[in-house]
């Protein structure tokens, strides 16, 4: 089975120059929600779906599953997306940066892009049936983190979603989609049993469950695009100049790494 898994920011008509190339507008997404319950695609949370495809207890899945995903945050999803979500019956998965939170407190941390959600509001999404799920504490670039910075970007996410929001929390999606086997093995040890990157594939049971395919979806994806590649037509070949960025920059960031080990140890 091959699934799509969709990646969203920001659903807004009015995004800031951080945000624009991934903010989608209101009326888009609410028509690219209305495509797939015409087309009988039926929504899971990333958790449930893990649960379906690698038998950790869940129910079979369905004929056409399709997983949304929200990165980051942003106040806009409790604005623009979840009442679309709502109004339609459809789980989604909301990975939460948990220093970028509103009302984070003495618990913020990093630079957030846009108004963020609050704690109130990730538990108000909660309760619509929103998987609320992890994406570091200060959104860094975890490969090019140390050992123990890592741990504490996890560890800390987890603990304050499971504290702030009252759910469990077993699934998380790497900021930038940037991972290593390094990174993927403390995801494990820290209590994920499954983890999102991008790739711009579609997600099946044969793949690394800690490194999950997604679908990108910004604001210049129209409404041909997005058909081929929830239906799986065209993909990878729409997503072409997304890949070849992709696994160039992961050179890059291996080299920068290695390099930095290497002085540390000089």
């Amino acid at each position: 089975m091959r699934v799509p898994i969709l990646m969203y920011h920001s659903v807004t008509d009015r995004p800031n120059s951080a945000t624009r190339p991934l903010a989608v507008r209101p009326s888009v997404f609410e028509a690219q929600m209305a495509y797939l319950k015409d087309r009988g695609f039926t929504p899971l949370t990333l958790a449930d779906l893990v649960a379906s495809l690698y038998g950790t207890g869940g129910a079979p899945a369905p004929e056409r599953p399709v997983v949304v995903t929200f990165d980051d945050g942003y106040a806009d999803f409790h604005e623009n997306a979840l009442p679309v979500l709502d109004g339609l019956g459809f789980p989604a998965t909301v990975f939460l940066t948990s220093g970028w939170v509103e009302d984070a407190g003495p618990d913020a941390a990093g630079r957030p892009l846009d108004r963020m959600l609050t704690w109130s509001q990730a538990r108000e999404a909660a309760s619509c049936g929103i998987e609320i799920a992890g994406h570091s504490h200060s959104h860094p670039q975890l490969d090019q983190l140390s050992d123990a910075a890592l741990r504490v970007e996890l560890r800390r996410n987890k603990a304050l979603l499971e504290d702030k929001v009252g759910w469990p929390v077993a699934t998380m999606a790497y900021p930038y989609g940037y991972s290593s086997a390094r990174v993927r093995k403390e995801v494990r040890k820290a209590g994920y049993w499954a983890a999102c990157a991008v790739a711009n594939a579609l997600a099946d049971e044969s793949g690394d469950v800690m490194a999950l395919s997604r679908l990108t979806v910004g604001r210049s994806t129209g409404m041909d695009r997005f058909r081929r590649a929830v239906e799986g037509r065209g993909v990878p070949m729409i997503y072409l100049k997304e890949h070849a960025l992709t696994k160039g920059y992961a050179v890059v960031r291996r080299t920068r790494y290695g390099l930095r080990h290497v002085v540390g140890r000089v």
